[in-house]
């Protein structure tokens, strides 16, 4: 039976401690957990198979058990479910010690993989030997760390996803893009590239290519093995490569064009799905501050320009000089890199400059110039830019982005910083795709500001750090590069005042007119859709 509350609390009652269901599930995922952990310590499982789908079940099950305790008797509709009352959602002791955790887990993951008992050159031991028997059904050979890593993140946002939708239940948006993350995560991020591996012999040989990942996230993507791999692999491997670049520019202007940033950032993306699902709780957390949106925009677009750069320098290295050989020379490349740049930042400035704010303008040429610069000197000087080789530049940006940034810092520290961390200040997919968003998509979040009570739930539940009551008090339209289009703005509040949009700009109705009681013919924006 629903309880409902009597008082007159904004934020509800503090829990006084998780329920008998709850605590149910809880001890299910730590025993579950304790076998992974155990693994780790090289104790060798009679039974792989057995003990893997145990302790996998395990999870699954005592977040589904946990959940079901959490929201079954609780009504439609979102509550604040005491998250500043509790230790691990407001940057507590358990959220120091969760984020610890994490933090331990991938420094291991990237970089002392042998800790965990990968063998290159024998069978593997421990937690990663416990993967075996999965990686052998699916792949056909034996687990890496990034196979049991890529195991335990579909599983969880499999499982944090049944219960953000139950959560979430009373929105129908937020249930279709949480199914939409799930399903790309696992079958395009796991178990297509799993399965691609059984068409790998001595004769045909595929990278190994999550297909929804898009450069600059996989900044990898044209390193000369894996074109070398995609060229000789015939035309499967010709048409993934030309899949990868049309998907930069061609597939992803045009929907990011119609729907905004959010049909990737939130309905496709990986690290979206996971922040969205196992990051729910810790939305709350970022920063809102002005400040934090300024080192916000100047961090990842220096991320941005760092990835051009270095994808740049990267593929110029293994281009010859000789047009007769191949019509692609490292000229052709490098000039035709510096005239697309310019023809860009030269449209951009000449039909958008009046939307780029004066440090964003100040910024768009200094980063044009800084290119633009070492370019030429990598024209100038060989494979180097500032005395510093191709390769330095590509195993820098993988450690100090690909790793600590993305792995280390953006997800191991939700309980801290806020699950969308990496994609606020790291993430180059959302700073390019921010950029169109804000520039020339459809996509707006359009506000009634006469309907807003300045509750402030929009404002508190933005992952992204965008004060979002500000903009419904003024009853202006939220345009913003960094806005992902999640919806929990508009989910949690509780008047009505927040409608995401793809409709032309011409019939959005000017809330900001209807705030300051000017007349609208409502029925002329009606008749025009």
């Amino acid at each position: 039976m629903s309880t409902i509350q009597r008082d007159m609390s904004l934020t509800g009652q503090p829990p006084a401690s998780i329920n008998l269901t709850q605590k149910l599930g809880t001890a299910l995922g730590v025993a579950a957990l304790l076998v992974l952990l155990i693994a780790v310590f090289n104790v060798n499982f009679p039974n792989k198979t057995l003990w893997l789908s145990l302790s996998l079940g395990g999870l699954f099950a005592g977040i589904l058990i946990f959940s079901y305790g959490a929201y079954a008797d609780k009504q439609e509709g979102i509550k604040n479910d005491g998250v500043w009352f509790k230790s691990i959602s407001s940057r507590g002791f358990l959220a120091w010690v969760a984020g610890l955790g994490l933090t331990g887990f991938y420094i291991l993951l990237y970089f002392r993989a042998d800790l965990l008992g990968l063998n290159a050159d024998g069978a593997n031991t421990g937690l990663i030997a416990l993967f075996d028997p999965l990686s052998n059904v699916l792949s056909g050979g034996p687990a890496s760390q990034w196979f049991v890593y890529g195991t335990l993140y579909t599983i969880a946002i499999l499982a944090f996803g049944i219960k953000f939708m139950w959560k979430y239940r009373h929105n129908r948006y937020e249930r279709l893009r949480t199914i939409s993350v799930m399903f790309f995560q696992t079958a395009f991020a796991f178990l297509i590239p799993e399965l691609m591996a059984r068409l790998n012999s001595d004769e045909f040989s595929l990278p190994y290519y999550d297909l929804k990942n898009i450069w600059p996230l996989n900044y990898y993507n044209f390193e000369q093995y894996r074109v070398d791999d995609f060229i000789s692999a015939g035309d499967i491997g010709l048409a993934l490569l030309i899949f990868g670049i049309a998907s930069i520019f061609i597939i992803t202007p045009i929907l990011t064009y119609k729907y905004g940033k959010r049909w990737y950032c939130s309905w496709v993306c990986g690290c979206g799905g996971l922040a969205e699902t196992a990051g729910d709780p810790f939305r709350h957390l970022s920063d809102k501050s002005e400040s934090a949106w300024k080192i916000e925009r100047w961090v990842v677009h220096s991320v941005l320009v760092f990835v051009v750069v270095m994808t740049t320098a990267v593929v110029a290295t293994y281009l010859g000089d000789n047009p007769d050989k191949y019509w692609l020379t490292k000229d052709v490349f490098l000039i035709s890199v510096a005239v697309f740049l310019t023809l860009l930042f030269g449209a951009i400035w000449l039909f958008k400059k009046e939307e780029l704010k004066q440090d964003a303008r100040y910024g768009a040429i200094g980063y044009l110039v800084i290119v633009l610069a070492l370019i030429g000197i990598h024209y100038a000087s060989g494979n180097t830019l500032f005395l510093i080789p191709a390769e330095t530049l590509r195993t820098s940006y993988g450690f100090l982005i690909g790793s600590i940034f993305s792995g280390v810092i953006g997800t191991g520290f939700y309980p801290i910083f806020g699950n969308r961390v990496w994609c606020r200040f790291g993430c180059p997919m959302a700073a390019i795709l921010g950029l169109q968003q804000r520039l020339f998509s459809k996509f707006r979040i359009t506000t009634n500001g006469g309907q807003c009570i300045s509750c402030g739930n929009c404002s508190s539940y933005c992952e992204m750090g965008i004060d979002v009551r500000a903009y419904a008090q003024k009853g202006e339209n939220i345009v913003r590069a960094s806005c992902v289009g999640c919806g929990i703005c508009s989910a949690v509040c509780p008047r009505g005042v927040l409608k995401l949009e793809n409709a032309a700009t011409d019939n959005r109705i000017n809330s900001r007119e209807v705030l300051l009681g000017n007349d609208v013919n409502l029925m002329d924006y009606l008749n025009q859709k």
